[in-house]
């Protein structure tokens, strides 16, 4: 006894570590499986976090894109030359080195091309751009071939693109708009959405489809302060149809409802795996208990507490969902070398990018494995608690 009062006589930590090392068989086959469902629930994160971070990506903070009021995408969006013009009048645009402003009014189309190995028909969006185009965008840059030369039948190709899709690469050719397209040039976009696209002149793109209206007026702000008169002006404008949207979050927001989708579904199936794991670590905690009842009456004896007790085999628990959830983030994080492509909702056209890891993704997934860990081993931990001590020491 102290003067506080009675003093809890605590079982070392090293009592934990030193039990799990001599049932290492069984310890690593728990494990396992918790790192199995933990890899799973780290990949969909991976997944999800991957698709935002490269549609976020593909925008800026310094850009601004105007569209058709009600429009959600691009493609979906119409802007006329006049509009296009009062557009590129706006005083809040900056003007590049060579005084030009940038801004860039832009067209979108979906073609169809054959994929790579499958020949499986899939959508890729083609965007007619201008030489601002490429000002406007700072991620991307030309690494192979040359650019486009203004009002020819030419394309550079984003580098996903140009791996997925026949007929594609370097000095090829390929056929839309009732016409023949040669490939003059590759570019990268740091990971970006724009890598999934085929760039060309707007005018020609234009003509090809026979259509006399842009997609999207993309502008560069001469301070991000300058978006909100900007957007109050434009979206005022009785003369305009048009919706003024940061370019980064206009990004964002296409990325939302499919990554969103992944969670949701990745994490429902989780959720059915970790079950089998919680088990399968309650029934490893269960024989523990079980072949140590001995051991649990001679602690008693000498004075440990139930809640001790308790507090030892939980911890044991825990430590082994965190072995668990170590392996299997360690076994996740070599997702990162991976590219995935999919459709994108919004646009409809194959969207390619990386698995990602965050230090949000490590901390919910070790959280998640704790958690496991906490669910499977609290039974067995106070079903040791309660053992009586002279029944745990009799017993054979």
């Amino acid at each position: 006894n102290s003067d506080s009062g009675t003093c809890i006589i605590m079982i070392p930590l090293s009592y934990s570590f030193r039990n799990l090392w001599t049932r290492r068989l069984t310890t690593l086959l728990t494990a396992g499986g918790i790192a199995l469902v933990v890899f799973v629930f780290s990949a969909v994160l991976m997944l999800a976090y991957g698709l935002e971070k490269a549609l976020v990506a593909t925008g800026s903070d310094d850009n601004a894109i105007v569209v058709r009021r009600g429009a959600d995408t691009e493609m979906m969006s119409m802007i006329d030359r006049d509009d296009a013009g009062v557009v590129k009048s706006q005083p809040e645009i900056a003007a590049g080195p060579n005084g030009k402003l940038l801004v860039a009014p832009e067209a979108i189309v979906l073609i169809t091309l054959p994929k790579r190995g499958t020949n499986k028909p899939s959508n890729v969006q083609t965007r007619g751009v201008s030489v601002e185009s490429l000002a406007l965008r700072r991620q991307v840059k030309l690494v192979a071939g040359r650019l486009w030369r203004p009002g020819s039948s030419e394309v550079i190709v984003g580098k996903s693109v140009a791996k997925r899709f026949e007929g594609i690469g370097l000095g090829e050719s390929i056929h839309f708009g009732m016409r023949d397209w040669k490939v003059v040039g590759l570019f990268e976009a740091g990971g970006s959405g724009f890598e999934s696209e085929i760039w060309v002149d707007a005018e020609q793109l234009i003509q090809a489809f026979r259509r006399p209206v842009f997609s999207s007026v993309t502008l560069r702000l001469r301070s991000p302060a300058d978006f909100g008169p900007l957007k109050d002006r434009l979206e005022s404008d009785p003369r305009l149809n048009v919706a003024v949207k940061r370019e980064k979050q206009y990004y964002a927001e296409q990325s939302r409802m499919m990554a969103m989708f992944i969670r949701i579904l990745g994490i429902f199936v989780t959720l059915i795996f970790s079950i089998g794991a919680m088990i399968g670590a309650m029934i490893t905690m269960y024989a523990a208990v079980a072949s140590r009842t001995v051991e649990i009456g001679t602690m008693r004896a000498l004075g440990f507490p139930r809640r001790s007790i308790l507090g030892a085999f939980l911890l044991e628990s825990l430590l082994l969902s965190l072995i668990g959830g170590g392996i299997g983030l360690g076994l996740a994080s070599f997702l990162q070398t991976l590219t995935v492509s999919t459709t994108n909702f919004a646009t409809f056209s194959e969207l390619a990018f990386r698995f990602a890891l965050s230090p949000a993704i490590l901390l919910d997934s070790i959280t998640f494995s704790l958690v496991m860990g906490f669910v499977g081993g609290f039974l067995p931990a106070a079903r040791a608690a309660r053992q009586n001590i002279i029944q745990a020491l009799r017993a054979t």
